[in-house]
């Protein structure tokens, strides 16, 4: 059963200066791990940030149906985004949502201007 789906548009323009913000500035949002893959190609750094900014964007609109309460920098915080495809990896209990059965999907794309994500949020 569907719980809840999120989708984020943003413009990449906005994330073009990132790669230069500190690592504790980054830290805040990203974790570790994507900051070290945004930054590893210079080129393309700016729609990676964009596109991870968009799936936390995403994931707070699917889950807020399972919990009304949460905030964006709560989110940004308790999830990643890893891989190819990319998976998402999500601290629910850090955001008092029940695990049991939860699986949470992702879907990043990027076109010239905008990125987007799709978050679907599913109890079996």
């Amino acid at each position: 059963m569907i719980l809840g789906v999120g989708i984020d548009a943003v413009e990449i323009a906005r994330f073009a200066h990132w790669h230069t913000k500190s690592d504790k500035q980054l830290r805040r949002i990203f974790s570790e791990e994507e900051i070290v893959y945004c930054r590893s190609v210079p080129a393309k750094s700016a729609e990676r940030f964009a596109a991870r900014f968009a799936a936390r964007e995403a994931l707070l609109k699917a889950l807020s149906s399972i919990n009304t309460n949460l905030s964006l920098l709560q989110v940004s915080r308790a999830c990643k985004i890893v891989g190819m495809p990319p998976k998402i990896h999500i601290d629910l209990q850090a955001l008092s949502v029940d695990r049991k059965g939860l699986t949470v999907h992702v879907s990043l794309s990027h076109a010239q201007t905008d990125a987007y994500a799709v978050v679907v949020a599913e109890r079996a």
